[in-house]
């Protein structure tokens, strides 16, 4: 967290895609105000409300997407997996490498699964 606030990212994140939420884990509660963020049980509170465990099961499976078609990008190509290129620039490689794998395994894009952003 510290880190994120040093250099800006955020910043970066409420300013530049105020209509696209940030999804992150609770390392980010801090936050919480820019990037949706699970809710964590108080200390004195026995046990969260459903509507709060609801919102934290939705985001769970938000995320879960998002890191499953990162690691799937990732072990299917292995350029992916440092990179040191400006973010805007590897978007556009991200792109072309998430068409790639659709026509490898022969899927077709239907809204809202395969949205590919334009940047």
């Amino acid at each position: 967290m510290t880190c994120a606030r040093r250099h800006g990212i955020i910043t970066a994140l409420a300013t530049v895609r105020a209509d696209l939420p940030a999804l992150a884990d609770l390392g980010y509660e801090g936050a919480a105000d820019v990037v949706r963020v699970p809710v964590k049980k108080k200390r004195h509170q026995h046990r969260l409300s459903d509507d709060q465990h609801t919102f934290n099961k939705l985001l769970r499976g938000l995320r879960g997407v998002g890191k499953r078609a990162n690691a799937l990008l990732t072990v299917t190509f292995k350029a992916l997996r440092r990179v040191s290129l400006d973010p805007w620039r590897i978007g556009k490689i991200t792109q072309a490498a998430l068409v790639l794998l659709h026509h490898e395994h022969d899927w077709t894009p239907s809204a809202p699964h395969n949205v590919i952003f334009d940047y």
